[in-house]
């Protein structure tokens, strides 16, 4: 057993997002393409003598208490496992904050997987899921990282085949987008047919390693309620577009947008036109993250 552990807690999109409907517990049945990116949030987790949990962050605005996912996974393996002690998490923050890119979740996803490691708790992968769609539906996810379909409420994951090598473009704009806003008026039960993305071309063009057919077909049906409600979403995207993005989306219930791109001057040129333009306050260039080809010895 250690004393201390770094981690590195990654962001994700949605290559496709849809929702099936509103069930009677009042969550919501969907089917989406998630993918992992090499964007990502700096934990550091150490034991200490005194009982409790301390969670310190570069963000004066995040809560350090009970209220942040962070604090809950640590809190959820102590009484659990009756650990002696406590811990204090550092957490750096990088990933955008309510942005549709599971920054939350996947700080948890990592908190889950560092404790684990630190106490010899034996969790296999499995496990620390099950105990993670306790903290949320995308934690599960976080812990599995990749390229992934996920059903249900979103615990129910498939692996899919890597994505195909590009560059991503991501822009955040200076908007929080309030989840639960989104889905109370998306109406799922009354979409057209014509609303739903096509989740399954999109698995297809995985299989087949096609990133222009991939960009052609994927969907985020949940830009049905953000974007009217916040039109920079649709300028980025048509900057994005426009300065030669294979295809470009919101993230999750937004207000995030990421673009692909095939070639790495294109996605830089945009990024100098996002930029210039100011549509976004958060602008990174990156790439999917690919479990087969990881080599860093810390991974969930």
């Amino acid at each position: 057993m250690m004393d201390k552990i770094q981690l590195k807690a990654l962001a994700k999109v949605n290559l496709c997002l849809d929702v099936l409907k509103k069930r009677e517990d009042g969550y919501h049945e969907v089917k989406m393409v998630m993918q992992t990116i090499s964007l990502y949030d700096e934990l550091e987790i150490r034991k200490v003598k005194q009982p409790g949990i301390q969670v310190k962050t570069n963000l004066y605005y995040l809560p350090t208490n009970e209220n942040n996912l962070v604090h809950k996974a640590a809190d959820l393996l102590q009484k659990e496992f009756c650990l002696e002690g406590g811990v204090t998490i550092q957490l750096q923050k990088k990933i955008p904050v309510a942005a549709g890119m599971a920054g939350g979740s996947s700080d948890a996803a990592a908190v889950l997987w560092g404790m684990n490691q630190m106490y010899g708790l034996g969790l296999s992968r499995k496990d620390l899921m099950e105990r993670g769609v306790r903290l949320g539906a995308d934690v599960p996810y976080c812990v599995l990282r990749g390229t992934a379909l996920a059903e249900g409420i979103g615990e129910k994951l498939r692996v899919l085949p890597p994505m195909p090598k590009c560059y991503l473009l991501i822009a955040k704009p200076g908007i929080s987008v309030s989840t639960k806003f989104v889905y109370e008026n998306l109406h799922a039960n009354d979409l057209r047919q014509e609303q739903h993305p096509d989740v399954d071309t999109v698995i297809e063009s995985l299989k087949k390693r096609d990133l222009g057919m991939l960009a052609a077909h994927m969907g985020n049906v949940l830009e049905e309620v953000t974007v009217p409600a916040y039109p920079v979403i649709d300028k980025i995207k048509r900057c994005m577009m426009e300065e030669g993005a294979l295809g470009a989306m919101m993230s999750g219930s937004g207000p995030t947008v990421f673009g692909i791109f095939d070639t790495q001057g294109k996605a830089r040129r945009a990024y100098r036109s996002i930029r210039g333009a100011q549509l976004a306050k958060q602008v990174y260039l990156t790439v999917p993250y690919n479990v087969r080809r990881q080599k860093e010895q810390i991974k969930v």
